[in-house]
C-alpha cells in the first residue's frame, strides 16, 4: 500500500521539546511493519497563528489530489490527529479526501473504528484538536499583551535596537545602527530630501541597511520613519502604549516627518527650480505650487530654458483656474510684497543709529575686559617669578613652592 508521512510541530511545541524526528520513526516503523510503501514524507514546523496560510498542509493536499490515482495512494500516515488535523475544517477536507480518493487517514496513536461510532470519535478528536490550537492562540496572544502592557515589545527588536538578555532591559539600542535611525530623522526632518536623496546621502556618509544589501530602500525607509517606537511608544492592535525602551527620537522630530510624509507639510526643493516644494500655495485650493523646466530646442540647436509655476493640484475642481506663472512674474511679485516691509527712512536712521551704539557699547566693555585681563595677567607673571627667586635663595622650601605654584 502506498502511503504518505505527514509530521509537524508548531513553534511552541519545538521549544517544549517535541521532536518532528520522534515522529517519523514511529511512522517508518508502522510502515515496514505492514509493509506500507512510502511515497513522500512531509515535514513542517509552523505557527499555531490563526489567519497563517498552511502553506505546506495545502501543498500537501493539493498533491495527494492530484497524484491519488495515478499513483495509486491509500493512505496518510500522521502521529496523532492533532498533527494532521488543527481545525474542523481540515478534518473536513480530509474526510472528503477518503470520500472522494479512497485516501484513508491512518494515525499511530489515534485509532478509528469503522461506521458511526469511528466517525464520532473522529470528530470529537477534531473538536478538542481545534479547541487546542484555539486556547493556545488565546495564551500567546494574552502573554504578548501583557509584555506590551508592561512597556516592551514582542518579537524581535527593529532596526537601531538589539534584544538582550537583561532583564531590566530587553531591547538596547544598536552601538552603531541606533545613530543611523538618529541620521535618518535629522535629515527627512530638514524637508530638503526625497528618499531617492535621502538613500544616496546615507550611503555617502557610511550609514548601511544591511552587510547583504548596504543601501537603504524605500520600504525600510518608510517603515523606520513612521514607526513610533523610535520615540518611546508601542503600537498593537490599534492600542498607542508607553515603552520602557530608550527612546531615539523626540516627539518633535518624529511629527516633522509625519507631517512631511502625509504632505501636510512638503518642503522639498530644487536647486535648480528654487522657489518650488511648498514655499508657495495655490490661493485657490491651498496645494503647493510646484516648478517645472521647460527646455525649447532652436534651430540652431541650441536650447532655451523656462521655469513656470503651477498649482500641484492633479485631480482640481472644474472652476479652478489654469494659472502658470513664469519665474520672472513670480520672482517679481515675490520682491514687491518684500518692498512692504521696508522701514521709512526716519525710522531706518534711527535703527541704524540703535545698532551702532549697541555695537559700539560691546566694542568698549570688551576693550575694558581685555585691559584686565592683561593687567592680572601681568601681576600674576611677577608673583610667580617672586615665589620661583625665594624658593632658590632657599628663602621657602619645596613644599611651600609647590603649593603656592598650584594656587597660582
Amino acid at each position: 500500500m502506498n502511503v504518505i508521512l505527514w509530521a509537524r510541530v508548531s513553534s511552541r511545541e519545538q521549544r517544549e521539546g517535541y521532536s518532528i524526528d520522534a515522529q517519523l520513526r514511529a511512522m517508518r516503523d508502522r510502515a515496514q511493519r505492514e509493509g506500507w510503501n512510502i511515497l513522500q514524507e512531509c515535514v513542517v514546523a509552523e505557527s499555531a497563528k490563526r489567519g497563517a496560510e498552511r502553506v505546506a498542509f495545502n501543498e500537501m493536499f493539493q498533491w495527494v489530489q492530484r497524484n491519488a490515482k495515478k499513483q495509486n495512494i491509500k493512505a496518510i500516515v500522521s502521529h496523532k490527529l492533532d498533527r494532521v488535523c488543527r481545525n474542523m475544517r481540515d478534518a473536513v477536507r480530509l474526510q472528503e479526501l477518503e470520500d472522494t480518493f479512497g485516501v484513508k487517514l491512518v494515525f499511530i496513536d489515534n485509532e478509528f473504528g469503522p461506521g458511526a461510532a469511528g466517525a464520532l470519535s473522529f470528530n470529537v478528536m477534531a473538536a478538542v484538536a481545534q479547541y487546542y490550537s484555539d486556547n493556545l492562540r488565546a495564551e500567546v496572544l494574552k502573554g504578548m499583551d501583557e509584555k506590551v502592557r508592561q512597556g516592551w515589545p514582542t518579537g524581535p527588536a527593529p532596526y537601531g535596537y538589539i534584544n538582550s538578555s537583561d532583564k531590566n532591559e530587553h531591547i538596547q539600542p544598536h552601538s552603531e545602527k541606533s545613530h543611523t535611525v538618529i541620521r535618518i530623522f535629522e535629515l527627512y526632518a530638514t524637508g530638503r530630501m526625497t528618499f531617492k536623496d535621502l538613500i544616496q546621502k546615507l550611503y555617502e556618509e557610511g550609514h548601511f541597511y544591511q552587510p547583504s544589501q548596504p543601501r537603504f530602500h524605500r520600504t525600510a525607509l518608510s517603515y523606520i520613519l513612521n514607526n513610533r517606537f523610535y520615540m518611546g511608544e508601542i503600537y498593537r492592535r490599534g492600542k498607542l502604549y508607553p515603552g520602557k525602551h530608550r527612546p531615539l527620537i523626540d516627539r518633535r522630530t518624529f511629527e516633522i516627518c509625519q507631517e512631511l510624509l502625509s504632505g501636510k507639510n512638503h518642503r522639498i526643493g530644487k536647486s535648480d527650480i528654487p522657489l518650488s516644494g511648498g514655499l508657495f500655495r495655490c490661493a485657490f485650493c491651498g496645494q503647493a505650487m510646484t516648478g517645472e523646466l521647460i527646455r525649447k530646442k532652436l534651430k540652431t540647436g541650441r536650447f532655451n530654458e523656462h521655469i513656470y509655476y503651477r498649482c500641484a493640484n492633479n485631480h482640481p475642481d472644474s472652476d479652478h483656474p489654469k494659472v502658470r506663472w513664469r519665474a520672472k512674474d513670480l520672482e517679481d511679485a515675490v520682491t514687491k510684497d518684500l518692498q512692504t516691509l521696508r522701514l521709512a527712512p526716519e525710522y531706518a536712521a534711527w535703527f541704524r543709529k540703535a545698532l551702532a551704539a549697541a555695537f559700539a557699547n560691546i566694542g568698549e566693555t570688551t576693550a575694558r575686559q581685555q585691559k584686565a585681563f592683561q593687567k592680572r595677567k601681568s601681576e600674576i607673571e611677577g608673583m610667580q617669578e617672586k615665589l620661583l627667586n625665594a624658593y632658590l635663595g632657599g628663602v621657602v622650601d619645596q613644599h611651600v613652592f609647590e603649593a603656592k605654584s598650584l594656587s597660582e
